[in-house]
């Protein structure tokens, strides 16, 4: 039986992939355009803040070596210049203003958002843009003159009662009169921390605040349908998928506090020391050091000023670097920006 011959084979067609087209509108590809320029020149700008402070720590560090990292007293002119009494009372005033200004902020931003009346909640938001508008002077002022005499009072009871305990304790008689005791008060760390909390706190309710209102409603229909209290909503709800806005509001006032100049400069009485007796009066921070010694500096001294610059830059570059990784992997991360 023969076999019939098939005839000549087709050649075989290769499969290429063809290139998709995104389907983005000529509008929708500038917006797209621009917008990464605009985040490259972000970077740049940053980059390049980055790169001039970390030069001028090169002759900085020729003209006093490690020892800036370490030495605390700034005295130029016997050659002792160090930024370490300046860094902890940044970690210091930042961390006074923190402890305040979060509990406040997370209780302000839980109102606002779950409890406040309707017709409420405009004015309140207004009220908390406005304090985040407030120049930084004012605040200052209004701490040394107004804020700073009551304060004082209440920091004095505080080292009375609670001297225990190392920070709240203050190396005077608190049973003196009260007029020659106040010095000892004046211009402490504390005072300080609490105008900055002041200053703080609108930055991490607004962050805060815009988190809680994306909550699924679903979740919470579904929390009031098994009986949950409106407590009960917060907690089990809006708490945990506003962890992120939780954690980007507090690094964005972290990076204020630590960063905030001209109201710590007036209300802080300069003291080139370590001192962690946060009640009592005498502290420095990198911002305030800078802005106080800046003007009358040699160009050697200035080259000192702008590595403690540096420390501050890279300090807080590692706060918001910290900050971005626990949010990312948070359920708001993707809706939270600080």
């Amino acid at each position: 039986m023969s076999t019939a011959t098939a005839g000549p084979t087709a050649p075989q067609r290769q499969d290429t992939p063809r290139p998709l087209d995104r389907g983005l509108q000529p509008s929708d590809k500038v917006f797209h355009g621009i917008a990464r320029l605009v985040g490259a020149v972000v970077l740049l700008i940053t980059g390049s803040i980055g790169l001039f402070l970390g030069l001028q720590l090169i002759p900085t560090l020729h003209a006093y070596g490690l020892h800036f990292f370490t030495q605390v007293n700034w005295l130029p002119d016997t050659n002792q210049v160090g930024v370490a009494a300046a860094i902890v009372g940044t970690f210091e005033v930042a961390a006074v203003a923190i402890t305040v200004s979060v509990p406040l902020a997370l209780m302000t931003a839980i109102y606002i958002s779950e409890y406040a009346p309707r017709v409420l909640k405009g004015p309140l938001v207004s009220l908390i843009d406005l304090m985040a508008a407030i120049p930084s002077i004012i605040y200052g002022l209004w701490g040394f003159f107004l804020f700073q005499p009551y304060v004082a009072t209440i920091t004095r009871w505080i080292s009375t009662y609670l001297s225990w305990f190392p920070p709240f304790s203050v190396d005077t008689d608190t049973h003196a009169p009260v007029v020659p005791l106040a010095s000892r008060y004046w211009g402490s760390t504390t005072i300080a921390g609490l105008v900055v909390a002041m200053m703080v706190v609108p930055m991490a309710c607004a962050v805060m605040r815009g988190v809680f209102a994306q909550a699924p409603p679903g979740e919470r229909e579904g929390a009031l349908a098994l009986g949950a209290t409106r407590w009960g909503v917060i907690r089990s709800v809006v708490l945990p998928f506003g962890r992120g806005g939780i954690i980007g509001g507090t690094m964005l006032g972290l990076g204020r506090a630590l960063g905030e100049t001209i109201a710590v400069l007036l209300i802080v009485s300069p003291v080139f020391d370590i001192n962690i007796h946060v009640l009592e009066t005498g502290s420095i921070t990198v911002a305030a050091l800078i802005a106080a010694r800046f003007g009358e500096s040699t160009p050697q001294q200035l080259s000192a000023l702008l590595a403690a610059g540096f420390v501050l830059f890279a300090i807080t570059l590692v706060v918001n670097l910290v900050a971005a990784t626990f949010i990312t992997r948070s359920r708001s991360g993707a809706a939270t920006e600080i």
